[in-house]
């Protein structure tokens, strides 16, 4: 209760950010960090904050970290195509130190497809010239078991954007706590994301040369700063066991953020011998209406077998798109390995 109750200090004082009124719909910097990693999160919508493990947890609350897949140790790949030919790569990793905890770390990149053509306002056409946008997300881990039933976790992100000669740096921090309700299959899930100072691009490609007395003067745009998309979440999960391998496990779980509406998101698992499943989840939006929404429901499934003394898992989820102009299938294909 101690750790729980530091993490809801945290959410108190993270108020003004994270609720009132909604003044900063469309102004958040670094909004790749909403983008979600990993086939099971994605399938569940992140209705599984309260029971999420191993190395997934890294994403959506870091507390499940301190329970691994893997003896020792548990990596996660994962790709995603996304909107508009752009994909994000992400590799995850997660390891024992000991009677510590678990340490990890993860790198995530956000590919925009087809280099993008320059343009000016004298070459309105193109200077012949291209360019790449670079969006990369570093991140450390720490995750610890305090007891039996209260598990803790906290992600350090370094993030970095470059657009041809405008580059934004900023870092962010994320808390997670799971509470384990014994034999119940009842888990409590809190976490706070994002939260860390503003961001602002700057650089070269700002730089505007005019004549002024005669002579080339040169001078800087100075732009806005943007906020991160903090958020606060709540979780609750349970699960059961009918007969000797058939486990169905019901998920639900609320955001509350100043940058986008509140979400309800509800998940639903079927796992097989804790081989295969099967899962789907919604979100609900109270203030806004369900079509507005870029995305809709989520499915998925996939299966985990131990081969020797490593555990190998395969996921796949699939997101469906209520915008019809965009050229994506939103598909989120995984590979996990368990040492």
């Amino acid at each position: 209760m101690k750790y729980i109750l530091i993490l809801l200090v945290l959410c108190i004082s993270c108020q003004d950010v994270q609720s009132g009124p909604r003044r900063k719909l469309g102004t958040m910097a670094a909004p790749e960090l909403l983008i979600p990693l990993g086939s099971i999160g994605t399938s569940l919508q992140g209705s599984n904050l309260a029971s999420v493990t191993g190395v997934d947890a890294m994403y959506w609350n870091p507390a499940g970290i301190a329970l691994i897949e893997g003896k020792s140790s548990d990596l996660m790949f994962s790709h995603m195509n996304y909107v508009a030919d752009m994909s994000m790569q992400y590799f995850a990793g997660a390891i024992k130190i000991g009677t510590l905890g678990v340490l990890g770390a993860s790198l995530r990149n956000l590919s925009f497809g087809d280099p993008i053509e320059v343009t000016t306002a004298n070459s309105p056409e193109g200077t012949g010239a291209t360019f790449s946008p670079t969006y990369l997300i570093g991140n450390v881990s720490f995750a610890r078991a305090m007891t039996d039933k209260v598990l803790f976790g906290t992600n350090v992100k370094l993030i970095s954007e470059k657009i041809a000669d405008v580059s934004a740096v900023g870092y962010a921090f994320d808390f997670g706590i799971q509470y384990i309700a014994g034999q119940t299959g009842l888990r409590f899930g809190i976490a706070i994301k994002n939260l860390g100072p503003a961001m602002k691009f700057d650089g070269p490609g700002l730089d505007q040369t005019f004549v002024s007395n005669g002579q080339n003067v040169t001078r800087r745009i100075n732009l806005q700063e943007f906020d991160l998309p903090t958020s606060l979440e709540i979780g609750l999960a349970y699960s059961r066991t009918f007969g000797k391998n058939n486990t169905i496990a019901v998920s639900s779980s609320f955001q509350n953020s100043g940058f986008t509406s509140d979400e309800y998101r509800f998940g639903l698992e079927y796992n097989y011998n804790n081989n295969f499943f099967l899962r789907g989840a919604f979100t609900v939006f109270p203030d806004k209406l369900q079509n507005e929404s870029l995305f809709g429901p989520s499915f998925g499934g996939g299966f985990k077998y131990p081969f020797g003394n490593m555990t190998l898992g395969i996921d796949y989820a699939y997101r469906i798109l209520n915008e019809s102009g965009f050229d994506a299938t939103n598909q989120f294909f995984t590979l996990h390995v368990g040492f």
